[in-house]
C-alpha cells in the first residue's frame, strides 16, 4: 500500500493544512531526524481501513521535483476530542532486517453454541497481543472462532491460536483469550409464611418498647417539675 505526503512547513499552524483538507503528520525512526509532512485526509482514510497499525505502508514523500520512499508503520493517531475527526498522525519509518513489536487486534468470529444452547455468558478476556517480528511476517489481527465453545467452563488459550511463522508472542501459552462461564442471575425467594410472622412479631415488640420509653421520659420530666 501506498501513501502520499508532502513536506509541510512547520511556520504554518496545523490549522491551515486541516483546511486545506490535509492531516499534519511526523515521520521519524531510529537513526534519522523526524520529518514533518502533511497527508490528505481523504487517501489516509482509505489506506487506514485496510492496512491498521499493523501493515507496511510505503509513504511517498514529494520535496519538490524529487520523491522518497520510506516503509513505515502508523504508530499513532490523534483526534479532535469534540468532532473526533484525525487531527495528527506518527509513521515509524522500518529499518532493513529490524524486527519490530506491535499490538494485534483479535477479532471474534461465530458463534458459542454454549451461549445459545446451555445459557452461558461469553467473556472475551483480550482484544489485542503484543507481538514480535519482521515487519513483512505481521499479522493483520488473530482471527479466533468461538464456535468451538460447546460446554461451560469452555475456554480458548493463547496456545490455541494459529501463530504465523516468525511471530513471537509476548504472552503465556496458558493466557486465556475467551471463555463461557455460567449465566449468575440470582434467584429471588419469597418469604414464608412463618418468616413474615416472626417479622410481624419483632416489628410489634419493638413497637411496644418504644412506647414504654416515651411513657418514662414523660414521667421522668414531670418529676423534675
Amino acid at each position: 500500500m501506498e501513501l502520499r505526503a508532502i513536506l509541510r512547513d512547520t511556520h504554518k499552524k496545523a490549522k491551515h493544512y486541516l483546511n486545506e483538507g490535509y492531516i499534519p503528520a511526523v515521520l521519524y525512526g531510529k537513526g534519522i531526524e523526524n520529518i514533518h509532512l502533511a497527508i490528505p485526509q481523504k487517501e489516509f482514510e482509505d489506506v487506514f481501513k485496510k492496512a491498521g497499525e499493523t501493515s507496511v505502508i510505503n509513504l511517498i514523500v514529494e520535496k519538490g521535483n524529487k520523491k522518497e520512499t520510506y516503509p513505515v508503520l502508523l504508530y499513532e493517531t490523534q483526534q479532535h476530542f469534540i468532532t473526533h475527526k484525525l487531527i495528527h498522525v506518527d509513521f515509524y519509518q522500518i529499518q532493513k532486517g529490524q524486527k519490530i513489536k506491535a499490538h494485534i487486534p483479535v477479532e471474534f468470529v461465530g458463534k458459542a453454541p454454549a451461549v445459545e444452547n446451555l445459557g452461558g455468558v461469553l467473556v472475551k478476556n483480550i482484544t489485542e497481543i503484543e507481538v514480535e517480528a519482521f515487519p513483512q511476517d505481521l499479522p493483520h489481527n488473530f482471527v479466533v472462532d468461538v464456535s468451538v465453545l460447546d460446554v461451560l467452563e469452555s475456554k480458548i488459550y493463547i496456545k490455541d491460536l494459529n501463530l504465523p511463522a516468525g511471530v513471537k508472542i509476548f504472552a503465556a501459552p496458558e493466557t486465556v483469550v475467551a471463555a463461557i462461564i455460567p449465566s449468575r442471575e440470582e434467584e429471588i425467594v419469597a418469604p414464608t409464611p412463618e418468616a413474615i410472622s416472626e417479622i410481624k412479631i419483632e416489628t410489634e415488640e419493638k413497637k411496644a418498647e418504644e412506647k414504654e420509653g416515651r411513657i418514662a421520659e414523660s414521667q421522668n420530666e414531670k418529676t423534675k417539675e
